[in-house]
């Protein structure tokens, strides 16, 4: 039986954004305008983008969790670029992160406790077929 750690996190999360946007997640009208963090230049090109972070966040709380959405605004944030003085780490954007918690909330596949988001067993078994699923159709 595999689990997250077999397979490519990219080929995973594709997958599982895939699964979440066929299972009807709703996406927040803000995040087509809205950049993803303060040291962004602009909004998400790609159309899936939530359903990608999603299924990102979904990924990172299968391994690390429980975490909070602080921990995963330093995952997710990046250099801000800056023409003059040294570059510095700059957080990302929270609000998305906090919506991709409450849609895999109401899937049931993370659930909220005082040290964190923990994935749940319907979660875990979300992401175990998936990547059982990705193991097969490698030939591995």
């Amino acid at each position: 039986m595999a689990n997250v750690f077999d397979v490519d996190a990219s080929a995973l999360i594709k997958r599982a954004s895939e699964q979440l946007k066929a299972k009807g997640v709703s996406k927040p009208a803000y995040v087509d305008y809205v950049k993803s963090g303060a040291s962004r230049e602009r909004v998400p090109m790609d159309a899936d983008f939530f359903y990608m972070r999603s299924a990102s966040v979904l990924r990172q709380v299968y391994i690390n969790g429980p975490i909070g959405i602080s921990k995963l605004r330093t995952r997710y944030g990046t250099r801000k670029m800056h023409s003059i003085h040294r570059h510095h780490h700059m957080r990302a954007g929270g609000s998305v992160i906090k919506d991709a918690f409450s849609a895999l909330e109401k899937l049931n596949y993370v659930k909220k406790t005082p040290k964190g988001r923990e994935i749940t067993p319907a979660g875990k078994s979300f992401m175990d077929k998936l990547s059982n699923e990705l193991l097969a159709s490698s030939g591995a």
